[in-house]
């Protein structure tokens, strides 16, 4: 049996969803992706739960695409697979909290994005690498492109450019940045604040939140991941992820 990469915790109203494969820096794998995908199911049919919390376990919260299956396999699936864990985050009903006390790269922004509150360690660093490796981060702009002013967007998905969590609170990206000390305490508030809202209450406002993001997902997903799933697969994209896996091996 393959070890789960995802856990889920319920306890006192709150769901806590820990991504867990530090062996590849919580990439989207297959794997990874469907296993969150569930507990996010799961705790949202949870009648007692009223937030969920999504952390990662290691030092990086998410490091993006999985690379190992992309060079070797085609990605219509897993490109289709983030466009339904965006929606799924966006229209569930139950508050979505992400805490990042590592940094996160590429596709990993797409869970950020989705959610409705992100609280980011003072040390957390972001980057947009898509440009790199002959990719766009076509399927995650369905959730950040709304976050971002179009002046924004465009330096952080055209120059690749690593950024620090007060830039990133600045452009709209995170919600707030805390001391790394103060983390754990400045989420357990937030939490706490959230979980004292009635379920109607928090749901019907989840809805007037994200109505037009919801919007534009359904109408533009299957096009962006058609994208995504063209370069991936393109000549120029797979040089460029042999090249860089080749040198982590290094």
């Amino acid at each position: 049996m393959t070890d789960e990469l995802v856990h889920l915790e319920v306890a006192a109203a709150i769901a806590t969803i820990t991504l867990d494969s530090e062996h590849n820096r919580n990439a989207l794998s297959r794997q990874l992706v469907t296993e969150l995908g569930e507990h996010l199911a799961t705790a949202e049919a949870d009648d007692a739960v009223r937030v969920i919390l999504v952390r990662s376990a290691g030092r990086v919260f998410c490091s993006g695409a999985d690379l190992s299956e992309a060079a070797s396999g085609g990605m219509e699936q897993g490109a289709q697979a983030i466009v339904a864990l965006q929606r799924q985050i966006l229209a569930g009903g139950t508050p979505v909290v992400v805490e990042l006390g590592g940094p996160v790269r590429a596709g990993g922004l797409g869970i950020v994005g989705a959610a409705d509150v992100v609280v980011a360690a003072e040390s957390v660093t972001f980057a947009l690498t898509e440009v790199r490796l002959a990719l766009a981060p076509a399927v995650i702009s369905l959730s950040l492109l709304p976050r971002l002013s179009p002046r924004a967007a465009s330096d952080v998905f055209l120059t690749g450019r690593t950024f620090d969590a007060a830039e990133a609170a600045s452009l709209g990206l995170v919600t707030r940045t805390v001391p790394d000390d103060d983390l754990t305490s400045a989420v357990q508030s937030v939490l706490d604040d959230l979980a004292k809202g009635y379920p109607q209450g928090l749901r019907e406002t989840k809805a007037l939140l994200n109505h037009d993001v919801i919007e534009r997902l359904d109408a533009l997903g299957g096009d962006v991941a058609a994208q995504s799933t063209r370069l991936f697969g393109s000549d120029e994209a797979r040089e460029a992820m042999t090249a860089f896996l080749n040198r982590k091996k290094g």
